[in-house]
This record gives C-alpha cells, sequence and structure tokens, in this order.
C-alpha cells in the first residue's frame, strides 16, 4: 500500500479549494504600515495658504525625561512645514491649553512649547491662530477617534498667515498625553515628517519569495521523483505484494483539474467570500479563518517536509507502520505531522509578535506548492478564461467596488480594518526594514497562485512537447511574472503607496505572453487543445 500523500486525501482537496478561494479572495498588492493614515479631507480648500501636502509627522515624546514610543501624526494643510530630519527637530515642553478646545484666547502664555488641544467646537486654523498668538511654537490636536483625517480650511479662512507647525494625533494617544500633564509629569515632544524610501528591500525579498513558490510548485515533482528501490528491498517483498513505490508514484500524479465551468464559479464564489468578509469581517470571523490557515498550512509543510526528506533519505520509504483506517503509512509521516502542527499553533498563538512574518510566510509558501501541485489547469483555453475572470475581477474589488461600497472592498479585507486589528492571514508579508514607519509589505496568495497554475501548465507542456529552454515557455513565463510583479510595485510607489490589484498586471505578463509566444510560433492550436487529445494520466478529481 502506498504512504499516503496530504495532496490525496479527498477531504485535504476540499479544505486546498476552500483557501483557495480565499486567497483568490484577498488577491492583493500593497502595504500595511504603521504610519499610514486615513487620509479623508473634510472639505476641499480653496486658500492659497491652505493648500500644503500633509505630511505623515512621527511624534517623539519623553514622560519625565523617559523616552515613550514614539506616536504617527498627520500635518495640517496650513502652517509649518516640519523637517524631515529628526536632528533638525526642536525637542519641547507640551502644555495642555486652557480652555482645552482653544476656541478663546488661552489663559497662559505657551512660549516656545507644543500646545495640546482637543478637535472640535470651532476651525483648525482658529485653534492655531489662538495658540500662536499665545506664543506656541506648534499645535497638537487631539482627534475623537483613531483615525487621522487632513485638518483643512473652512472656506472663509481665505487669509491665513500661520507659521506654527499643526499636527492631528489619535485619541488613544492624546488621552495618554493628557493625563500625563494632569497629573503634573512632564511631557516632551519632538514634531519631524522622516520621508519614506521610495523602494524598500522588503519588496525584491517578496518578489523572490512569490517567484521561487511557483518555481519550485512547477518543479517539485521532477525534484521528489525518486529512483526505483534498490534490488535488496524488492528481495524482502512478496512477489505477488504491488509495489508501494508504484502506488506511490501513482498518488503523486493525483490532481484536481480545474475545467471551464469550474473557473467560471472559481471567480463567482470568490467574490461572494470576498462580499462575506467585507460585510460580516469581525474578530471571530478571522480567528475561524486562521485556523483554517493553520490546518491546511501545516498538512502543505507536512507534504513538502516529507517529500524533501523522502528524496534524501530513501531508506525511509520502507519503515512503515499500519494504522486502522489510514492504512499503511511511513514512520516518518506520523513523526512529522505534530511538529508540523505545534509549528503552525505556535504560529498563530504568537502572531502579534515582531517576527511572526516568518512563521506565516513558511506556512504560506508551503501551502502555496502544495495548491499548485494539487489544482492544475489543463489547457490555455480554461486558464485564458480563468485568468481574464480574474483580471476584471481585481480590477472591480479595487477600484470600481468603492463607487458602491464607499470603500475598496479588497483593500478592506486584506488589512482587516474592520477585524480589531486582525488580517486575515492568506498573505506574504515582510517588514519594511528601511522604513522609518515600519509596517509590512504584503502580497495576497491569489496572486501568486492564479499566474502560478499558467506557469506549472507550461512547465508540463515544456516537458510534453520535449521543449529546451529558450524555445520553452516555462522560463519566459517566469521572467514575465517577475516583470509584472515588478511593474505591480512600480505604479504601487507612483500611487503613493495605493493597493494595487496585481493581477491587472501579471495577467497580460504572463496570460498575454504565452498567446504572443503560441502566436509567433505557430504552436497556439496546440496551447488551446492540450490535453483533449492525447490520452494522460486520469485525475484525482475535477473542479
Amino acid at each position: 500500500m502506498a504512504t499516503p500523500r496530504a495532496s490525496s486525501s479527498p477531504l485535504l482537496h476540499v479544505l486546498l479549494i476552500l483557501l483557495s478561494l480565499l486567497c483568490f479572495a484577498s488577491s492583493y498588492c500593497g502595504v500595511l504600515a504603521a504610519g499610514d493614515a486615513s487620509q479623508g479631507a473634510e472639505s476641499t480648500s480653496a486658500s492659497p495658504s491652505c493648500n500644503l501636502t500633509s505630511q505623515d509627522v512621527k511624534v517623539n515624546n519623553w514622560l519625565n525625561g523617559d523616552e515613550r514610543p514614539s506616536l504617527d501624526g498627520l500635518s495640517a494643510r496650513f502652517g509649518a512645514l516640519l523637517p524631515r530630519s529628526v536632528s533638525k527637530a526642536l525637542k519641547l515642553p507640551a502644555i495642555l491649553a486652557n480652555p482645552f478646545n482653544s476656541c478663546n484666547n488661552l489663559s497662559l502664555k505657551l512660549s516656545d512649547s507644543i500646545v495640546v488641544v482637543k478637535r472640535g467646537d470651532c476651525t483648525y486654523a482658529t485653534k492655531a491662530r489662538i495658540a500662536e498668538s499665545s506664543g506656541a511654537a506648534g499645535l497638537l490636536v487631539i482627534n475623537d477617534d483613531e483615525d487621522l483625517t487632513e485638518m483643512v480650511c473652512s472656506k472663509n479662512e481665505t487669509l491665513l498667515n500661520i507659521t506654527i507647525p499643526v499636527v492631528m494625533i489619535p485619541k488613544s494617544a492624546g488621552e495618554n498625553i493628557t493625563a500625563s500633564l494632569s497629573s503634573g509629569d512632564k511631557v516632551d515632544v519632538l514634531l519631524y515628517a522622516p520621508t519614506r524610501p521610495i523602494i524598500d528591500i522588503s519588496v525584491v525579498f517578496l518578489a523572490l519569495m512569490s517567484v521561487g513558490s511557483i518555481i519550485s510548485a512547477s518543479l517539485w515533482d521532477d525534484f521528489s521523483a525518486h529512483d526505483q528501490v534498490d534490488e535488496h528491498y524488492n528481495q524482502l517483498r512478496r512477489k505477488d505484494q504491488p509495489s508501494a513505490d508504484m502506488n506511490e508514484e501513482g498518488s503523486e500524479k493525483e490532481t484536481v483539474e480545474i475545467k471551464a465551468v469550474g473557473a467560471i464559479s472559481f471567480v463567482i464564489v470568490a467574490s461572494a467570500f470576498l462580499v462575506l468578509l467585507f460585510f460580516f469581517m469581525s474578530y471571530s470571523f478571522v480567528l475561524l479563518l486562521i485556523v483554517l490557515f493553520c490546518i491546511a498550512g501545516s498538512q502543505g509543510l507536512h507534504a513538502c517536509l516529507l517529500s524533501i526528506i523522502l528524496r534524501v533519505f530513501k531508506g525511509c520509504r520502507q519503515m512503515r507502520i499500519n494504522i486502522p483506517i489510514f492504512g499503511e503509512v511511513t514512520i516518518l509521516s506520523i513523526v512529522l505531522l505534530p511538529f508540523c502542527f505545534a509549528f503552525a499553533i505556535s504560529w498563530a498563538i504568537n502572531r502579534h509578535s515582531p517576527h511572526s512574518w516568518i512563521g506565516q510566510d513558511i506556512l504560506g509558501i508551503s501551502l502555496m506548492i502544495t495548491v499548485l501541485r494539487v489544482l492544475q489547469l489543463p489547457n490555455i483555453k480554461v486558464a485564458s478564461l480563468l485568468l481574464c475572470c480574474a483580471f476584471f475581477y481585481d480590477i472591480f474589488w479595487v477600484f470600481i467596488s468603492p463607487l458602491i461600497f464607499h470603500e475598496s472592498v479588497m483593500i478592506a479585507v486584506a488589512t482587516g480594518n474592520k477585524a480589531g486589528g486582525e488580517s486575515i492571514p492568506m498573505l506574504l508579508r515582510m517588514p519594511r526594514f528601511f522604513d522609518p514607519w515600519g509596517g509590512y509589505q504584503m502580497i495576497g496568495f491569489g496572486d501568486i497562485i492564479l499566474p502560478g497554475l499558467l506557469i506549472a501548465f507550461s512547465h508540463r507542456f515544456d516537458k510534453s512537447a520535449k521543449k529546451g529552454i529558450l524555445n520553452g515557455y516555462f522560463v519566459w513565463l517566469i521572467i514575465g511574472y517577475a516583470f509584472g510583479l515588478s511593474l505591480t510595485y512600480l505604479v504601487f510607489f507612483l500611487m503613493n503607496g495605493h493597493g494595487q490589484p496585481a493581477l491587472l498586471y501579471l495577467v497580460p505578463c504572463t496570460l498575454g505572453l504565452t498567446v504572443v509566444l503560441g502566436g509567433i510560433r505557430g504552436e497556439l492550436s496546440n496551447l488551446w487543445n492540450f490535453g483533449e487529445k492525447q490520452s494522460e494520466v486520469s485525475p484525482a478529481g475535477q473542479v
């Protein structure tokens, strides 16, 4: 009896398809940064003195001389610009305004200090004028929620001559500063607006992980294919007993083939999942997704580790044990399974730690490799249907959905804005190492799996047609995918960090490249009808 692989389990097939739909639903390429502000302007000012670009601000602060964690703020559309370098910024004492709303003349002189006021009761410009007239060197406005809103001028405030910086901070941060000052503690503040790097090294690593996952999945079966066991082991087997290796080879080839109807259904169901996530996104709902991710990720990790170890230590294949229901399995498989589950559980428990991205990426890459080995596209006909639908799916849910739902559904789901700080785990994440704002660069699994299905098909086609590296399709599609990913991040930076539908760029660079190369080489018909006329190994299932 063959060693059961994770991918040969019908239950795991269902779980992988479900996770694939969730991955597709969260297809997204963008950045989640600690300093990102919700910069929805309340009004548009026609004042020439109120047309500055808002700056993301770092608010360094000290309590009784001890430095505290820096806060994030957002500067007003008027007032003085803040220095870009911390070395050029001034450290000044913070003082509470009296009255606290700073809508009337202040009772204290605030020379060379940062005055702290609450939002509301009068315009931002009025607060700034009163604070400046009292000698303040800067103004901190405490918002009434945790978001940061652009501070603009009202329509009748056309002539402003405010020369101090005005910065908004979140409600919780403001309440902490207010409580410290009210209790008599000394609070010092330093304001500056560091520049975010045009490109962070995290983008390079994320691209390498994405490309590497697709290459690994496409070549995995070539790598893990083992030689026949030596004659010594054959002599130990009963002559009438089926060869375990032959059965195992058959098990290795079990796949779920995507059909045309399945491709269309895939996009429709993924859209339904996305809307469901958008409306019912909650802490409990995300925890359920985390549990599903841990189960599927641990199974993917188990399948990958088992293949690698059995490839290196072939003798482990003969160490088997018979388990009721499951049948005959390798002892190695039993040993690895609890380790993989423990790894996934450990990540789930510590998912908020600074280094949790490592465990998430390991589980995610293992899961994607397993999905790409199990799910297969039969030809370019189905690939075109699936990727074209995904192309318009991505555009709609990122760019058009705000017109209907008042915000981008895809971005809201991917960043977890409605889940109390939790985010769905179907993302590869990489810290922004050299960004003063910190945060993570990320890409959705769907942006890897969907083009990866086409690239994996190109590898099978090349093998079937006995093509070389240059006259095949696999290498060119890998290059096309890498170029499309680079183009995605280029547009992302040109759009000032607005999340991008990566498939908008990846589909033309992969599917489009396949069609162009096939047309030039006169092989488009073969690609389109591949697998329909020749006899192939029967798949384990179809979608």
